[in-house]
């Protein structure tokens, strides 16, 4: 299990556990991010910028540190 910042540019990713508190679950469930879900990474802003990622066929932006906390696993 590695987190979803480590996920390269156009790689997907299975969803497997969401760390953090309850806000933070609240928050990125209202958005579609759960476990289970395959996302995909659409781009990495440099400098340490936010990753736009597509779940279910629609595009959102997270912060890294909250990348960080998303754990998935890779899809071949």
């Amino acid at each position: 299990m590695i987190s979803l910042a480590e996920i390269k540019e156009g790689e997907k990713a299975k969803i497997i556990k969401i760390e953090g508190g309850y806000g933070f679950q609240r928050n990125l469930r209202t958005r579609g991010i759960r476990e289970g879900k395959i996302v995909e990474i659409v781009a990495k802003h440099p400098l340490m910028g936010p990753l736009v990622i597509s779940i279910e066929g629609r595009e959102t932006t997270i912060g890294r540190g909250m990348a960080k906390k998303i754990m998935v696993e890779r899809i071949q």
